[in-house]
């Protein structure tokens, strides 16, 4: 019936999504092997052309074997004839000439089509119906592919349901099956689904996009990209917080009799790869020493290889030093730093297991068995909230250095706030050159007021810090203030800080305590110069960096499982995120100080 569509002139266009990888993958199902039993009745001399059929459409050449197919069909009767129209108008729709297609196809009969076949000439059929508007009729078709389709059948229904639903304009419907078809594709089909996707998700308002994501699972392959989208509008989701129970590491008995470590994998070769000559490279250089403290403190037996190196300033620049990397021998790769040279990283056909040091603002998600980390101004600022949350405040006021990082911690503060039922009074920026904060202060609390349920959220660094708290005591705003960690400048500083007094922020752990299995950072900070200020929480981060490694098969597949780590206890959802549950610490006396004595990284109960 679809094929009346056959007359009609239909463009050529680029190669829709996933063209090269499903035609070649449909094609695959249709050796010459595979189909003896209805094409030997041509002879040797049909199987020869067939095969030349297909090394020509392998090799790109499109018309040449649609035009050897069609001569194959022409030639032969029954089944095989069937045979030769199919493959001759999936290499015409590959060539993207869906009229050809559709001609090629003419009245074919379904009785006389094997193995997949059937359901392959249903999905050209709902490709010709999808390109003249006849939705219905295509839905009709992809219903009718059955529970357990092929691989490669399954795959390209994804693709067209996508478009069907586009078609009828069910944008969120499209991306969830662009989203399931994500981790199918590879290269440039990859690229291209993923473009598509974030069209169809940037086409809804920011209330379809929250209604969409209600009802999606959390671990639902769609919802980085909604979150994506949302924090692309402006409007970050609140954060599903990790609550987990046990620590990874327990000893347990082995085979042989002895204990070994819960979660525990050997590992081989690991590789290093940071900016060490960009503008990163005081950065990478606090990582790096982190990374070597942990290593070279590694009480096991036998330590894994370790090769550093340097992933340059671009994404290509990144992509090649992996490359080395694996061609060396190593089967896990820790890095890049950088956010554009992690997203490029995950576009890649991995061979080499990834813990990249960042998080991609593309909202893509690390290939499997890979994994993400990264010290998130985000995940901070929504953990503050929490924290808030917890002591009984409810109505916050917001102040934030106009920063990009502090205006992702202030974002996520307020959705995780409201979600919680809290209010937000106001809200403002304090630029970097201003001393006077009047305006600022008033426009933020003015409406606050007092009472045991009211405090201030800060996300500026300690300079804007030590200037905005007695501000805000001359303005009679007497509230507790919580703030990030960019609030600390990492070592004790009583002449500076004193002005900080009662300032409630998160941080590392490790900052100030000694945290089990990494060196203390009192001595560290003695001998190695990285260790000190800012770089003290980059070194902690490093730490954790070579800390992970052993344990990262284990954390992603058990997501009630954390790492007592430098930066704080560490958890892995299910798309391969790593996950950070801070401490928290007080100013006294100019003097930061952890909460109770330790650095509790466990919310208060209400």
């Amino acid at each position: 019936m679809l094929r009346r569509f056959a007359g009609t002139v239909i463009a050529r266009h680029a190669r829709p999504v996933a063209t090269a990888l499903l035609c070649a993958a449909l094609a695959a199902c249709a050796t010459m092997g595979d189909l003896s039993q209805h094409v030997a009745g041509g002879g040797t001399a049909a199987a020869a052309q067939a095969d030349h059929a297909e090394r020509l459409y392998a090799d790109g050449q499109l018309d040449q074997a649609a035009n050897e197919f069609l001569a194959l069909a022409a030639g032969s009767r029954g089944d095989a004839a069937a045979h030769y129209r199919l493959r001759a108008a999936e290499v015409l729709r590959d060539r993207g000439d869906l009229d050809g297609a559709a001609r090629a196809l003419g009245d074919i009969k379904r009785r006389r089509l094997h193995g997949d076949e059937p359901q392959r000439l249903d999905l050209l059929d709902a490709e010709i119906a999808i390109r003249h508007g006849d939705i219905g009729q295509a839905d009709e078709l992809l219903a009718g592919l059955g529970d357990d389709p092929s691989e490669a059948v399954r795959v390209r229904a994804l693709e067209l349901r996508a478009r069907a639903d586009l078609a009828r304009g069910e944008r969120f419907a499209s991306a969830h099956s662009r989203a399931l078809l994500d981790r199918d594709l590879q290269g440039g089909d990859r690229e291209q689904n993923r473009r598509q996707l974030v069209d169809a998700l940037a086409g809804l308002d920011v209330d379809a996009l929250r209604t969409g994501v209600e009802r999606l699972r959390a671990d639902d392959p769609l919802r980085p990209w909604v979150e994506q989208a949302l924090r692309g509008k402006g409007q970050p989701l609140a954060r599903a917080l990790p609550k987990p129970s046990r620590p990874v590491g327990t000893m347990q008995p082995g085979g042989n009799g002895s204990l070994q470590s819960e979660g525990y994998s050997s590992l081989h070769h690991v590789a290093l790869l940071l900016p060490l000559s960009a503008q990163f490279a005081t950065v990478s250089q606090s990582v790096r020493d982190g990374f070597l403290s942990a290593y070279f403190a590694d009480a096991r037996e036998r330590r894994p290889e370790l090769r550093i190196y340097d992933s340059g300033r671009t994404p290509a620049d990144a992509i090649a030093a992996y490359e080395r990397a694996v061609a060396d021998g190593a089967d896990h790769v820790v890095g890049p730093l950088q956010r554009e040279s992690v997203g490029e990283l995950f576009h890649q056909s991995l061979r080499a297991r990834v813990l990249a040091l960042n998080h991609p603002d593309t909202g893509e998600v690390p290939p499997p068995g890979s994994a993400e980390f990264g010290l998130l101004p985000d995940a901070e600022g929504a953990q503050v909230a929490e924290r808030m949350i917890a002591r009984g405040i409810t109505r916050a006021a917001i102040l934030a250095a106009t920063a990009d990082w502090a205006e992702r911690a202030a974002r996520a503060f307020r959705a995780q706030f409201e979600a919680a039922g809290g209010v937000i009074a106001g809200e403002t920026r304090i630029p970097d050159k201003d001393v006077n904060y009047s305006t600022q202060i008033l426009q933020a609390t003015g409406s606050l007021g007092s009472g045991t349920d009211a405090g201030v959220f800060v996300s500026t660094r300690p300079q804007q810090a030590r200037l905005l708290l007695p501000q805000l005591r001359v303005a009679g705003v007497n509230l507790p203030v919580f703030a990030t960690s960019h609030v600390y400048a990492g070592d004790a500083n009583a002449a500076l800080d004193r002005d900080l007094d009662g300032v409630e922020f998160c941080d590392a752990p490790w900052l100030f305590g000694s945290i089990p299995g990494r060196p203390d950072r009192n001595r560290v900070a003695t001998r190695i110069d990285t260790a000190n200020g800012l770089g003290g929480r980059l070194f902690a981060f490093g730490m954790d960096a070579y800390a992970l490694l052993p344990y990262m098969d284990w954390l992603l597949t058990h997501p009630d499982s954390y790492l007592n780590g430098a930066t704080g206890e560490l958890t892995a959802d299910s798309f391969g995120r790593i996950h950070r549950l801070v401490g928290w610490a007080r100013f006294q006396n100019g003097i930061a100080l952890p909460i109770d004595g330790a650095l509790d990284s466990a919310p208060l109960q209400p």
